[in-house]
Order: C-alpha cells, then sequence, then structure tokens
C-alpha cells in the first residue's frame, strides 16, 4: 500500500467517522424540543446500555479482520483470507445472539436498575439491533483490509442519516398522536435498528458486485474456525476497552443516577425528568468531544507501526501533536459552551433548566476528550491492559461518587462526580503514557491555550448575567454572535502570547489555510 493510499483513506474515514459521530450527538437536540425531558431522560437510560452492548460485540471487529486480511494478502494467501473472512461472520452471528439474548432476556430486571419499566420497551426494540450490528463491522473490516475506506465510510454515515432522520420523525409522529413517553422513546429506537438494517444491506450489494471477493478453493474446517477466531479474539478484545471510555462512564450513569435519585426522594417520573436535564449536558460533550473521537481511530494504528518499525522519535512527535491538537480544540470548546451554558440551553432545549448542571458536564468535555485520546494512545503503545484497568476503576470511583454527592447535592452531584473522573482518567493515562515517552504534558502551549479560553469564557459570558435572554432568538443570537467573537478572541490571545505561530496554524488539518491567513492579518495589524 503506497503512502498517498493510506493517507487517502485514513482522510476519508476520519471524515466519516466525524461526520457519523457529530449526527449521532446532535440529535438529541431536536429528540428534546419533540418530544421534551422526560423521553431525552428515558433515552439516554437506555442508549448507554445499547451502546456498551454494542461495544463489546462490534467494537475489534473490523480493525481485527483488517489487520489479519492485509497481512495474508501480503503473503499471498487468499485461501487464509477467505478462512479470516468466514470467521469473523459466524463470530459476529455469535456475538449478536449472545448479546441480544442478553438485552432482551434481562429487560425487566435491566429497566427496573435505570428506574422503572418505562424503558423496558426502550430496551426490548433497541436490542434488535445487535443482531444486524456484528454482522455490518464484518463487512467494514474486510474492505478496510484491502485499504478500501469507502464502504466503511459510506455505510457509517448512511447509518446515521437514516437513524437520526427516523429519530426526529418517530419522536413528531408518536406526539402528534399523543403517546405516552414509552412509546415514543421505544418508537425513537426503533431507527437505529432499520438504520442499520438498511447499512447492512449496502454493504452487502457491495460486496455481491466486489471482485474482492474472496473464493472458495477448499472446504472451510472446524480448524479453520478454531486458528482464524483466536487471532480475530486477540486483536479485537483489546480495542474494545478503548472504545468502551466514555460509554462504560454513560452506563455507570444510567445504572446509577436513577437510583440514586430515588434514594434522595424523587419519584420515577421526577428521575425520568431529572435524567433528560442531566441529558442536555451530555449531549453538548458528545458534539464537544467529536473532534478528539475522530482521530482516535486512525492514530491507533499509526502510533503502533511507528513503534514496531523502534521509530520512537516519530512515535513520540504523533503523540505530542495529538495532545496539542486536542488540547487546542477542547479548552476552548469546553470553556465557551460552560460560560454560554444560559442562552445555549434557552435557545436548543427551550428553557434554562439546570444551567449550572449543564455547565459543569459541559466544561467536563475538555477532560473526557483527553481521556479518550489518552486511552487510544495506551492501545498504541501496546499497554491495553493499563487501559482496561484505569477505565474499570474509574467506572467503580464514578458509581460510589454519584451515590455519594447525588444524596448531597442532587442531580449537581452527578455533574461533579462526572468532571472529578475524567479529570482522574486524563492524569492516569498520562502517568502511563510518560513511563513510554517522556513528554511534558503540561507545556506553553497548554497553559496558553487554558488561559486564553478561560479569558474568551469570561468575555463572552458575563455579558449573559447582566442581559435578558429569556427568548430563544435572543439566546440563538447572542451565542451565534458570541462563539464568533469568542474564537476570534481565543485565536488573537494565542498569536500575541505565541502559544502558536502563524505557520503551526497553517499546519492544521482542513482549517490550517484560513486561520493562517486570519494569524496573518492579526500579527500584521498588532
Amino acid at each position: 500500500m503506497s503512502k498517498n493510499t493510506f493517507i487517502r483513506g485514513a482522510l476519508i474515514l476520519t471524515i466519516a467517522t466525524f461526520l457519523s459521530k457529530f449526527l449521532g450527538s446532535v440529535f438529541r437536540i431536536p429528540l428534546q424540543n419533540i418530544a421534551g425531558d422526560d423521553v431525552l431522560g428515558i433515552f439516554s437510560l437506555v442508549y448507554p446500555v445499547y451502546m456498551t452492548a454494542l461495544i463489546l460485540s462490534v467494537a475489534g471487529i473490523p480493525i481485527a479482520i483488517s489487520k489479519l486480511i492485509s497481512e495474508a494478502r501480503a503473503k499471498g494467501e487468499d485461501t487464509k483470507v477467505r478462512d479470516i473472512f468466514n470467521t469473523a461472520g459466524i463470530l459476529a452471528v455469535i456475538f449478536g445472539i449472545l448479546s441480544f439474548s442478553f438485552l432482551y432476556g434481562f429487560s425487566y430486571q435491566i429497566a427496573e436498575i435505570l428506574g422503572g419499566q418505562e424503558t423496558r420497551s426502550s430496551l426490548i426494540v433497541v436490542s434488535i439491533t445487535l443482531l444486524i450490528a456484528p454482522y455490518m463491522a464484518v463487512y467494514r473490516g474486510f474492505y478496510q483490509g484491502y485499504e478500501d475506506m469507502k464502504p466503511t465510510a459510506y455505510s457509517q454515515v448512511i447509518e446515521q442519516f437514516i437513524r437520526v432522520a427516523l429519530v426526529i420523525v418517530a419522536a413528531y409522529y408518536f406526539v402528534s398522536i399523543h403517546a405516552d413517553n414509552e412509546t415514543i422513546a421505544a418508537g425513537t429506537m426503533a431507527g437505529s435498528a432499520i438504520a442499520a438494517l438498511i447499512s447492512l444491506i449496502f454493504l452487502r450489494i457491495l460486496f455481491q458486485k466486489s471482485k474482492l471477493k474472496p473464493g472458495s478453493h477448499r472446504p472451510y474446517t472446524i480448524e479453520a474456525f478454531k486458528k482464524s477466531s483466536k487471532h480475530i479474539l486477540k486483536l479485537s478484545l483489546p480495542i474494545c476497552v478503548g472504545a468502551l471510555t466514555m460509554a462504560l462512564l454513560n452506563v455507570v450513569d444510567s445504572l446509577t443516577i436513577p437510583s440514586a435519585l430515588k434514594m434522595a426522594g424523587n419519584t420515577a417520573k421526577e428521575t425520568f425528568y431529572l435524567n433528560g436535564i442531566y441529558a442536555r449536558g451530555t449531549s453538548i460533550v458528545q458534539i464537544a468531544t467529536v473532534f478528539s473521537t475522530s482521530i482516535v481511530l486512525p492514530l491507533i494504528p499509526l502510533i503502533t507501526g511507528k513503534i514496531a518499525k523502534n521509530e520512537m522519535d516519530d512515535a513520540n512527535r504523533v503523540i505530542k501533536r495529538s495532545f496539542n491538537l486536542t488540547h487546542l480544540f477542547s479548552w476552548p470548546a469546553a470553556v465557551g459552551i460552560a460560560a454560554l451554558t444560559l442562552p445555549l440551553n434557552i435557545a436548543l432545549f427551550t428553557n434554562d433548566e439546570g444551567s449550572l448542571v449543564v455547565a459543569i458536564v459541559s466544561f467536563s468535555s475538555v477532560f473526557t476528550s483527553l481521556a479518550v485520546l489518552g486511552t487510544g494512545i495506551l492501545q498504541g503503545i501496546n499497554r491495553s491492559t493499563a487501559a482496561a484497568v484505569i477505565i474499570v476503576a474509574a467506572g467503580i470511583g464514578k458509581a460510589l461518587l454519584n451515590f455519594m454527592l447525588i444524596s448531597q447535592y442532587g442531580l449537581l452531584g452527578a455533574a461533579i462526580a462526572t468532571l472529578v473522573i475524567y479529570i482522574v482518567i486524563t492524569v492516569a493515562n498520562a502517568l502511563v503514557i510518560k513511563q513510554t515517552f517522556k513528554l511534558p504534558f503540561v507545556n506553553r502551549s497548554i497553559l496558553t491555550f487554558a488561559i486564553g479560553s478561560l479569558i474568551m469564557g469570561v468575555a463572552i459570558g458575563y455579558p449573559t448575567l447582566l442581559l435578558d435572554l429569556s427568548g430563544r432568538l435572543a439566546s440563538l443570537l447572542y451565542a451565534g454572535v458570541a462563539i464568533i467573537i469568542g474564537g476570534a478572541l481565543f485565536l488573537v490571545f494565542i498569536l500575541f502570547t505565541k502559544g502558536m505561530t502563524v505557520e503551526e496554524l497553517q499546519s492544521l488539518p482542513v482549517i490550517g489555510k484560513k486561520l493562517g491567513r486570519f494569524g496573518r492579518v492579526s500579527k500584521n495589524n498588532a
């Protein structure tokens, strides 16, 4: 594979991942607007449980089989490619049936833990997706093994577009016929299964027409299955760890926040409503962390390849640049959103309910981004076990903090627990990475990004305390203008303090040239 092919493929996949994750984050805003906080609360309790089951059954398959197929092709072992593909398909069916059976079979018990039987219908509906998604991952991995990222990219975007469209249409329809919250939530969940099925059909049609489809030169045997499955599982299981970072903590919230709120004296209906308020913050966090989660996928094999070739200095530079880029985008995004919580809450979610909770959860996005990136880097440097220990420990810590803090501070306690845990994960990841790479994780540039973001936050946030922003239009207009002014202030600050040079700005992907031109104008006017 040529260098240009790799770069082009990685870019296509990164853009598709970014777009699909962005779509998967923003749809909760119209869902809340149409169906209300109670439905958003039910949806946000069920969805992390589904995502955790999905990640455990899917996450590592595409990368694992793409690596194995790529190696087999390099050795000219075409029969082995067919064995890998067939084995992955069998494993996908097994994982799909197991995960579906668990979620469907224990839906009553899980619903009780999630706060009440109002969540059970949603669990049952979304569990159907688990029968489809693992097999879809096999096709994606197959094409990636041939350095063809387009089928994966197209199928991801198709799936998300259809899912988001169906969620919004279903919410509107069921609200229009005055269905109860349980039915509305379950109806919106059906979009996930339908979208996954359409994406699978798309991949299957491509596969049937493809010249890459492996031939059948000899019978497929049990021995071939055992051998290939061992390799696939060995590669895929550690990959699940990295993918679980946010999902695991979200499912911990789903399993503990309702119980903690009930222990604090709230009814089941109040619990769903309060969880909907909390979900406003997590929805914004998912949007703010799209950048870091999108760059992790191509980052892992890149770092692994550098280390395998003993190019430690290059690996060091890749890691350093990844952290700097994440700090550059995450600090202003997190602080800016936190500063504009009041107008954003009104503009996006119709009222200012729980603005302090949303602000704290939104601010945690900077550490969420760094935690996701750090976990990905640990995978890349072959420290998956350490990453797993950190994530599991963080999950236990999050559960304990939720019960302790919610009993004292209500929903605000859950927001504080989220911020604390992601800070802990970020620090723990950094300490483990420093055992291999002596990187200064707090340098002048990072301090400049943080200080510049705080100054920007005060500048755009203070007026919200003085102005009347009770209307959605006024809030939306203020937030839009403030984002532009805040972004310009931040950029001027980091250039003036030399946190970044104009040349470094120009080297940024996609937006570098435009920022570089802005930087030169600012520098000339200074």
